[in-house]
């Protein structure tokens, strides 16, 4: 290619004119919706690595404006890519002209570009348009050109290698090396430190020089000398101290917002039978102990840390003054951590007793207040008081059997510090009147003034270990949730097919962990694309079970669920639930407007986008009966909504995204007749274009559906069309006759007549 440099740049301009829908991408449309190029030119260069990235979540990314480098960043670390936010000058550029995989430049017009290579002969760099993949045409860019669209800003990708910070088991020394990320503030804390504590030696020295020099000479301008450097040092340490305390703090606000970020995310990446087998209350309880850990590296071990260096400062300086004495003080200390070591196993065993008792306390917290409309509907109060009495009592009994056990040696260890302070002041004044020099007595009084900055660090170095009992204890609480194994993998790798909907079981056998019999028996069957399928079958048949397994909720089964002849457990799981629409019978609102709760699986959507699905759903004509219509504000626990205008604000949040497939678990049971016939009404519409899945007791509610697939313990007995299914099968006959009492014998001929 032999273009004059302005060409070529007139043609690098071209390439990030505004993204239609037809060209977005790499040539498919997107749902009619464009990809923002920033977020185009990370797909590609995340291809080049062999990810794909997820195109409906660029789309969302767009529909904000230009995404920054930082989300663009966040965007390819959830796929599993490393990536980094950098801002670079056109040397720095150079140096990756023979990297591994293209960079994302990101221009100042809000577009971006690809640097594919470079040009050392014509100090040039080679770009190419993200979105030209048909072809594999560069410009060759020079350094003052480039700057005039390009501020510095780029991403860098590759696949990661190796086990990601984020993804490493939550341990000490994990936290530890979370601290020790902040390496130029620590740098900056020691040297405050290691300053004060040589500044801590003037006091002493000035007082051992004003008893040995001053009073005995009566030198008035040594005295104003000593004053005013004792006056600028103290200026000098409180200034000094006021920067180590801001940094500190500084540091403790940074690892705070990092653990929160990190916490939060492993929650979001636990699978749902975790939060399925064990209470609310208790996972909070045993998340909020990583605060604890936090407060102990910032606080009493940064603390401890920064008094060993004062130590390692004045102790050389403290068997200068007096040897006898620094031994003896040496002597105490070595006892008082005696003390403590002997106590550590007692104190860790009765602590063990304290996180189960504060473990149950909690639950039973949570417990109430997540159930507190049943607690109030059915008068529960006074057995949920007594429940809650019992474990304060169990608490309270724990805690203080563990605060007796451990003031035992605080209780020895109080004798031994009070010496470390009184004693050496009468050794030392004995010292001091058995030397005839009289030099001895300043000595004892700087003495005495360091030895207790001395004894202090010594004396905190014992409690640290017995405070790192309790500290390892909240990590194996915290420990236990967040070491869980997460759907990461599934998350973020696997395939992203485009999905129509044709649904089939293949021999599918599943057992709950907790039981031995088969939630789901060797079920087989296979419907198209666009099938409206209902599935019924008496409580405990395995009705939700076999939607679970089909949302990659539970993929440890035997057999083969596939999508478009795609297996389950090869796509990858944050696209195939995107691909899905779910209703379930009890459906949680989040606390904000209607069209908030609506839109919510599209961040990007607009209200028209939330009316027209509430339209689908039939939720349209109460919304607009509210006052604020869609700003109406639902409460926490959607206490101003019906139960059924819960459900068709639910169905309207799961049609917001256009599903492939939509699946409706028991969504019928909680509506009221009106809202029942109004969605009924709506079905055919909603099921248009995709396949649907109802489960339903409600058999009536199924007639119009192209298949019925009828499940009795785990084993699929038939499927086949409502009609069929009242000639030839048995256990569907028998529950639509139940349900249908009131037609009597006229059940099978009403059934046909409809």
């Amino acid at each position: 290619m032999d273009m004059p440099m302005g060409q070529r740049l007139g043609s690098l301009r071209q390439c990030y004119r505004p993204t239609s829908p037809a060209d977005a991408g790499d040539g498919r449309q997107t749902s009619g919706e464009a990809i923002h190029p920033r977020a185009q030119a990370v797909m590609v260069a995340a291809r080049f690595h062999g990810i794909e990235l997820d195109p409906g979540e660029a789309i969302s990314m767009g529909a904000r404006g230009a995404p920054s480098a930082v989300a663009l960043c966040e965007w390819a670390q959830n796929a599993g890519m490393w990536a980094r936010a950098v801002r670079l000058r056109w040397r720095q550029l150079m140096h990756f002209v023979d990297d591994a995989g293209p960079v994302v430049l990101l221009l100042t017009d809000g577009s971006a570009t690809l640097m594919v290579g470079g040009d050392s002969d014509r100090n040039a760099v080679l770009l190419r348009d993200p979105r030209a993949l048909a072809s594999e045409i560069t410009v060759a860019v020079d350094e003052l050109r480039l700057e005039r669209v390009w501020s510095g800003e780029a991403v860098l990708l590759r696949a990661q290698r190796g086990q990601m910070t984020t993804d490493a088991p939550f341990t000490l020394s994990w936290l530890s090396r979370l601290v020790l990320q902040e390496k130029p503030s620590l740098r900056d804390i020691g040297l405050a430190s290691l300053t004060l504590s040589f500044l801590t030696i003037f006091p002493p020295l000035l007082v051992m020089t004003v008893v040995d020099k001053v009073l005995t000479h009566h030198s008035y301008s040594t005295l104003l000398l000593l004053g005013t450097i004792l006056a600028i040092t103290t200026i000098y340490e409180a200034v000094l101290g006021y920067a180590r305390r801001l940094i500190v703090m500084v540091v403790g606000a940074r690892l705070d917002t990092k653990l929160n970020l990190h916490v939060f995310n492993r929650l979001l990446r636990l699978p749902l039978d975790y939060f399925e087998r064990h209470p609310a209350g208790e996972t909070m309880h045993k998340i909020t102990q990583v605060y604890k850990v936090r407060e102990f590296l910032t606080g009493k071990l940064l603390a401890t840390f920064l008094d060993m260096i004062t130590l390692a400062v004045l102790l050389p300086f403290l068997f200068y003054l007096n040897s006898s004495l620094a031994f003896v003080v040496l002597a105490c200390s070595a006892l008082i951590v005696l003390v403590v070591l002997a106590y550590l196993r007692p104190l860790q065993r009765v602590f063990s007793k304290v996180i189960l008792a504060e473990s149950e306390k909690a639950s039973a917290l949570g417990e109430t207040v997540f159930g507190v409309k049943t607690v109030k509907s059915l008068a529960l109060e006074p057995q949920r008081r007594m429940l809650w009495d019992a474990r304060v009592a169990e608490a309270g009994k724990s805690r203080l059997a563990f605060g007796k056990l451990a003031n035992w040696p605080q209780t020895i260890v109080n004798p031994i510090e009070r010496f470390m302070s009184i004693g050496v002041v009468l050794v030392g004044a004995y010292i001091a009147i058995a030397d005839k020099s009289g030099y001895a007595v300043g000595a004892l009084f700087a003495f005495m003034m360091l030895s207790m900055r001395v004894a202090q660090p010594l004396a905190g170095l014992a409690r640290l270990i017995e405070n790192y009992e309790e500290v390892g204890a909240a990590i194996s609480e915290t420990a236990s949730v967040l070491n869980r194994p997460l759907e990461y993998d599934a998350l973020s790798r696997g395939l992203r097919p485009q999905l129509s909907g044709a649904i089939a079981f293949d021999d599918v056998s599943f057992t709950y962990g907790s039981t031995k019999i088969p939630a789901l028996d060797r079920v087989s069957f296979a419907v198209p694309a666009g099938t409206m399928l209902g599935i019924v079958g008496r409580s405990g048949s395995g009705k939700s079970t076999l939607t679970r397994l089909l949302q990659g909720i539970n993929r440890d089964y035997s057999g083969f669920v596939k999508i478009d002849g795609n297996d389950v457990r090869e796509i990858n799981l944050r696209h195939l639930r995107q691909s899905f629409g779910v209703v379930l019978q009890e459906n949680f609102l989040f606390r904000g407007p209607i069209c908030e709760n609506i839109i919510a699986g599209r961040p990007g959507l607009t209200l028209s986008d939330a009316v027209r699905a509430a339209r689908l759903a039939g939720a349209e004509e109460f919304i607009e009966r509210m006052p604020n219509g869609y700003e109406t504000l639902i409460e926490e626990g959607s206490p101003n909504l019906s139960g059924g205008q819960r459900q068709r604000l639910a169905i309207a949040r799961a049609l917001i995204t256009d599903p492939r497939i939509l699946i409706l678990d028991e969504a019928m049971s909680a509506l009221d007749p009106e809202s029942e016939a109004v969605l009924n009404a709506n079905l055919l519409r909603i099921a248009h274009g995709r396949t649907m899945i109802i489960v339903s007791h409600r058999l009536s509610s199924l007639v119009d559906c192209d298949q019925i697939l009828v499940l009795e313990s785990g084993k699929a007995v038939d499927i086949a069309p409502h009609r069929v299914l009242l000639e030839r099968c048995g256990i569907y006959r028998q529950l639509w006759n139940q349900q249908n009492r009131h037609l009597g014998n006229q059940g099978p001929r009403h059934a046909q007549a409809s």
